[in-house]
């Protein structure tokens, strides 16, 4: 990325969660904006109408649509949503097998014309599909992460704020571990504008909102019963891709691939990393009690089983 040209972020998948991370990606201008689907029609159909809202929102990058990848050149960031949705009764482990398929041919052709781009995966289950991209791609650890602690602390954030009745930005949360029922929240490093939030949430309470955020995609799904989460996936995908950008330092809670931090090796895990124009540019070490130790390794271990099956 420099300043001679505008940054260019390709989205694989016309979905729900591609098609809105794409449209927040054109309204934000963080770059021109490439979307491609296997569905003939869909990312051409999806792309041109996201581009004829670009002069109502005063927005001045570009929005193709496209079934073939020689467009996505030398793209900068690629987010990755392929894969099939999960549904009512299914489990993100259930969607092990097809979405690794998928993952995997998105994967090559993505690093066939994009080779010094990095990817954003978004498809589940994340923490597996983030092995796949990157075995797939062969780039290094730094340029292949995957998307989940940014959505998970939002819902945790956003479910606080409703307890609390102050604004979700008022939140400072963090998260560990993998996406889906073994994630860690970490209700110690969980401040109010640096308030601690037991001083605003009972012990019991606080307990619910933790597992209402573990459970948040599948409340979701039963609500929509014919598909799941996407808003917040795509808000999450794209502030992550806004990051990368913009240089923009951010700390954020990142699946990414550990190779000896917090004790773990060749494992993806989501835990708290600096984004930057390099990606993954610093994995935080932050200091876990016992317990959350123990969580984070029920994690780890949750995730081994789906790469064994892989």
């Amino acid at each position: 990325m420099t300043s001679l040209r505008r940054a260019k972020i390709s989205v694989i998948g016309a979905g729900n969660v591609g098609a809105t991370a794409a449209h927040l990606c054109a309204l934000k201008e963080l770059g021109d904006v490439v979307l491609v689907d296997i569905a003939e029609g869909i990312p051409q159909g999806k792309a041109l109408d996201m581009y004829e809202s670009t002069p109502v929102e005063a927005a001045s990058h570009s929005v193709i649509g496209t079934n073939s990848y020689e467009p996505t050149k030398d793209s900068d960031v690629v987010i990755i949503t392929a894969g099939i949705p999960r549904k009512p009764g299914m489990s993100r482990d259930d969607l092990l097998k097809t979405n690794a398929g998928i993952v995997k041919s998105v994967t090559e052709q993505v690093a066939k014309f994009s080779p010094n781009s990095i990817l954003i995966i978004v498809s589940n289950p994340l923490d597996a599909m983030c092995l796949v991209a990157k075995k797939a791609s062969n780039f290094p650890a730094h340029r292949v992460m995957g998307m989940a602690g940014v959505l998970d602390t939002a819902r945790y954030r956003t479910f606080l704020a409703m307890e609390i009745g102050c604004s979700p930005d008022d939140i400072h949360a963090l998260l560990l571990g993998g996406h889906g029922d073994t994630m860690v929240p970490l209700t110690r490093y969980t401040t109010v504008q640096g308030v601690p939030v037991a001083d605003f949430v009972a012990a019991d309470k606080l307990a619910k909102i933790v597992q209402r955020a573990k459970d948040g995609g599948i409340e979701i799904v039963n609500f929509l019963k014919t598909g799941s989460a996407y808003y917040a996936p795509a808000a999450s995908a794209v502030e992550m891709a806004e990051a990368i950008i913009k240089d923009q330092k951010k700390i954020r809670p990142v699946c990414s691939y550990l190779q000896g931090e917090y004790g773990f090796k060749d494992v993806y895990l989501g835990v708290p990393v600096l984004l930057g124009a390099k990606g993954i540019e610093k994995i935080i070490e932050i200091k876990l009690n016992d317990e959350e130790k123990a969580m984070l390794q029920k994690s780890k271990e949750a995730v081994d089983s789906l790469i064994k099956i892989l």
